[in-house]
C-alpha cells in the first residue's frame, strides 16, 4: 500500500540506512536478554528439586483464571482495575511491538491472521488499548507518588522504597504507549496530507489525537516523527526487557511461570525433600533452608516473581500487630540475595559463595512470628508461597538447636507424653466422667465404632476446652452416631509440630497415630478442632475420610438426625469467625453458618475481615506457648472488629480460637459485652 512516508526500512540517516539499526537493536538487545536470564536461571539449577509437574490440566486452568483472567486483583478495587488495564493493554500491544520489530526490516510485513477486517479491528482496539494503559499508568504514579498507600511503605530497616523503580517502569510503559502512538499517527497524517488512502481511527485514542495534532505539520517534520518515535519504540522496547529481570518487575516475564507451578493443594506441608520416603530422613545430614540454595526452584521462582504490591504484608496479622515479620520482605531479601550472590555485572563476576540465611538475611523471630494462618498465599496475585518457606526455614534452625525458649518445653512434652502439657497419657479421656446424661462414649482400644471422634490434646487437656469435648459428643450421641475416642492410645495430631520444623517428631506422632486409628478398624473421623482436620486430611495417608463438627452437624440438619430449638429471641448479636485452619486452609466456610442459621431466631451478622479475610486470632497450635514480641495481640484486634460488626456473641470452631478470644475479650476491657462460645456448644445448648 502506498505511503507518504518513508518507512523505517527503507530510510538513509547521514548516508547509513536506518535497517541496519533496525537489525542492531534487536540482537545487541535479544543477546544481553539471553545473558541476563543464565544468570537469573543458575540459582534455579542449583536449587533443591520440586515436583510441579502433575496435574497439568488444573495448572492450565490456573493460568487462565489467576494469570490470564487476573482474577485475584480487583481483590484491591483502585490498585487491582489500574494493574488489569495495564495487563491487558501489554498483551493487546505485544502483538502490535513485536510487529513493529520486524517492520523495522521489512515495511509491508503482517502478522499472519492480522490483515483485512481483521487487522482493521485489531488497529482500533491496539489504539484503544494504548490509549487506556497511559491513563493508568497516570493513575498509578499518582498512587506511588502522591497518595502513597500505607502497604507500599517500607521500613528503614528493609532500606528504600521502590517508588523510583516504579515511576521508571510506568515512565517507560507510557513512552512505549505514546512512541507507537506518534509512529502511526504521523503516517496516517501525512496520507491525509496526500491525499492517498483514509484510515479508519478510533476516535478519541491516542493515535487520533496525534493524528489531528500533526495533520498541519510539514512533511519533513511528519517524517522525522515517524522515523523518530519508531527507534525510540524500539529501543524502549528493548531495553525494557533487559532491564525487567534487574528488579521488582522481573514478575512481568515470570508471573505466567510462577501461576502455572503455584501450589494446587492447600493446608498440606511440603515433605523436607521431594523424593525421600519419611523413613529415609535420618539418612540426611541436613535439614531444611540453611542457605538460599536450599529452598526450591520453585520458591526462588517466588522470590523473582514478587511485584512488591504489599498485599500479603497487608493481610498478614503478624504484621499488623508490630511483630517482626512481613512476608513482603521474605521475598524481597530473598530476591536481593539472589542478585547479590549472582551478579549480573560486571561481565563475568563469579558467583559468590552463599552465608546462612538466619542472622545475615533473615532474623530468628521474624521466622518464629509466623502463624502459618495462610492470609498471605490467599492474597497474592500470582501464586507467591509463603508457609513452605517459613516452615523449611524452621526446619533449618530446629536442625540447628536454635528453638525459641518459650517452645522448647511444650516440644520435650510431646516427645515424651504426646501432649505439649506434658500430661500422663491416661488422662486423656478424663473430660468424659462429667458427659450430660444419656451420652455415652466408647473407647475404641476395648470396643469398635463406626466413627472416631478424635479429640486432640487441647481439648482433652485444658479444663475449659473439655467443655468443647463433652459438646462434641452430646451432638455425636444426638445424631445417633457410632462413636468412640482412642483415650491413651491417641497422640497429639501434629499440625503444629510439623509447621515449627520437628519433622521427626511429626513422623514419630503420625506413625503412633494412624497405626491406632487404622487399628480401630473405624469408617469415619470427626474432630472440632480444625488443626487436627487438617493435618489428618492433608498430611497424613491411609486414612478413613475425616470431617470438621460444623459439616457433621449441618450434614445432620439436613437429615434431620438433628433438631434444633430456637434462639428465643435471646437478644444476643452473634457472628462468626473463621478459624484459618478450617476455612482458608480447607475452604470449610458455609457449613458452620448453616449450622448457625438452623438455630431459628438467631441473629448473625458478618465481620468486614470474614471468609478467606478472615484474621487469624494467633492462637494457633504451639503459638499458646510463643512469646512473640508484639504491639498488640491479634486476638484483642480481632474481638474489635466483631465489636465494630455489632456483635456481642463471637462464635468460632476451633478450640485454640476460642482460648484467644476469650482472653481477648478481658484484655480488651470487654468483660460483660462480649463473649465468645464455640459452635459445638452453642448446637448442644439447642439440640431439642
Amino acid at each position: 500500500m502506498e505511503t507518504a512516508l518513508i518507512a523505517p526500512a527503507e530510510y538513509v540517516f547521514l548516508f547509513i540506512p536506518t535497517v541496519l539499526f533496525s537489525l542492531l537493536i534487536p540482537v545487541v538487545g535479544i543477546a544481553v536478554f539471553t545473558y541476563i536470564m543464565a544468570l537469573r536461571a543458575a540459582p534455579l539449577v542449583k536449587a533443591a528439586p520440586d515436583k510441579r509437574f502433575d496435574r497439568i490440566p488444573q495448572r492450565i486452568f490456573n493460568v487462565f483464571k489467576i494469570w490470564l483472567g487476573q482474577y485475584r486483583q480487583p481483590r484491591y478495587r483502585v490498585a487491582g482495575v489500574v494493574h488489569i488495564i495495564i495487563f491487558a493493554g501489554f498483551l493487546v500491544l505485544s502483538v502490535r511491538s513485536t510487529s513493529l520489530v520486524i517492520i523495522g526490516l521489512s515495511e509491508d510485513f503482517v502478522l499472519p491472521g492480522f490483515g483485512g477486517v481483521i487487522g482493521d479491528i485489531y488497529n482500533v482496539l491496539k489504539d484503544y488499548a494504548a490509549t487506556a494503559v497511559l491513563v493508568a499508568c497516570c493513575i498509578a504514579a499518582w498512587r506511588r507518588a502522591v497518595v502513597k498507600p500505607e502497604r507500599y511503605k517500607v521500613p528503614a530497616k528493609y532500606g528504600h522504597d521502590h517508588t523510583a523503580e516504579a515511576l521508571f517502569v510506568l515512565g517507560l510503559i507510557s513512552t512505549l504507549m505514546i512512541s507507537e502512538s506518534l509512529f502511526e499517527a504521523s503516517s496516517v497524517a501525512a496520507n491525509a496530507q496526500s491525499g492517498l488512502h483514509a484510515e479508519f481511527l478510533a476516535p478519541l485514542s491516542l493515535v487520533w489525537l496525534f493524528k489531528n495534532f500533526l495533520m498541519f505539520s510539514s512533511e519533513g517534520t511528519l517524517q522525522a516523527i515517524h522515523i523518530i518515535a519508531y527507534y525510540i519504540h524500539d529501543l524502549t522496547f528493548f531495553f525494557f526487557l533487559c532491564f525487567l529481570p534487574l528488579g521488582k518487575h522481573f514478575h512481568v516475564i515470570t508471573s505466567i511461570f510462577n501461576v502455572f507451578f503455584m501450589r494446587i493443594d492447600r493446608g498440606n506441608i511440603k515433605p523436607v525433600r521431594h523424593g525421600i520416603k519419611a523413613e529415609e530422613l535420618d539418612d540426611l545430614e541436613s535439614f531444611g533452608v540453611k542457605k538460599i540454595e536450599d529452598f526450591t526452584w520453585k520458591h526462588l521462582l517466588d522470590f523473582y516473581s514478587c511485584a512488591d504490591c504489599g498485599r500479603c504484608s497487608d493481610n498478614c496479622p503478624a504484621n499488623a500487630v508490630g511483630r517482626p515479620l512481613s512476608p513482603r520482605f521474605i521475598s524481597i531479601k530473598g530476591r536481593d540475595t539472589l542478585f547479590k550472590n549472582y551478579p549480573i555485572y560486571p561481565y563475568g563476576s563469579p558467583f559468590k559463595k552463599s552465608e546462612p540465611l538466619i542472622g545475615t538475611v533473615y532474623e530468628e523471630d521474624e521466622i518464629w512470628s509466623c502463624t502459618t494462618c495462610g492470609a498471605c498465599e490467599q492474597e497474592c496475585p500470582i501464586g507467591i508461597e509463603y508457609i513452605d518457606k517459613i516452615v523449611d526455614l524452621r526446619r533449618g534452625m530446629v536442625d540447628e538447636g536454635m528453638v525459641p525458649q518459650s517452645l522448647q518445653k511444650p516440644l520435650k512434652a510431646l516427645e515424651k507424653r504426646g501432649n505439649p502439657w506434658g500430661k500422663m497419657e491416661k488422662k486423656r479421656a478424663e473430660w468424659t466422667k462429667d458427659l450430660p446424661e444419656g451420652v455415652t462414649v466408647k473407647d475404641l482400644t476395648k470396643d469398635s465404632a463406626e466413627t472416631l471422634y478424635f479429640v486432640d490434646s487441647i481439648t482433652s487437656y485444658d479444663d475449659r476446652m473439655q467443655d468443647l469435648g463433652r459438646a462434641t459428643a452430646t451432638i455425636l450421641s444426638r445424631a445417633g452416631a457410632d462413636f468412640g475416642i482412642l483415650g491413651k492410645a491417641e497422640k497429639d495430631a501434629g499440625n503444629e509440630i510439623r509447621r515449627f520444623g520437628e519433622e521427626m517428631l511429626f513422623q514419630t506422632m503420625k506413625e503412633m497415630n494412624t497405626d491406632a486409628i487404622t487399628g480401630s478398624g473405624v469408617k469415619q473421623i470427626v474432630t472440632a478442632d480444625p488443626h487436627a482436620y487438617n493435618v489428618l486430611k492433608n498430611d497424613y495417608s491411609g486414612l478413613p475420610p475425616v470431617e470438621h463438627i460444623s459439616q457433621f452437624i449441618t450434614r445432620s440438619v439436613r437429615s434431620g438426625a438433628l433438631k434444633l430449638t430456637g434462639a428465643n429471641g435471646d437478644g444476643k448479636v452473634y457472628t462468626y469467625h473463621d478459624p484459618c485452619y478450617l476455612g482458608r486452609h480447607n475452604d470449610v466456610y458455609e457449613d458452620p453458618r448453616e449450622a448457625l442459621d438452623a438455630i431459628a431466631g438467631l441473629k448473625r451478622v458478618e465481620m468486614e475481615r470474614s471468609r478467606d479475610r478472615s484474621f487469624c486470632c494467633g492462637g494457633g497450635g504451639l503459638m499458646l506457648f510463643y512469646e512473640p514480641e508484639e504491639e498488640q495481640r491479634m486476638g484483642v484486634l480481632r474481638v474489635e472488629m466483631a465489636a465494630k460488626a455489632g456483635a456481642n456473641v463471637i462464635v468460632t470452631a476451633c478450640p485454640f480460637c476460642l482460648v484467644n478470644m476469650e482472653d481477648a475479650i478481658k484484655v480488651a476491657g470487654l468483660e460483660g459485652q462480649m463473649e465468645a462460645i464455640d459452635l459445638s456448644e452453642l448446637i448442644a445448648q439447642h439440640i431439642q
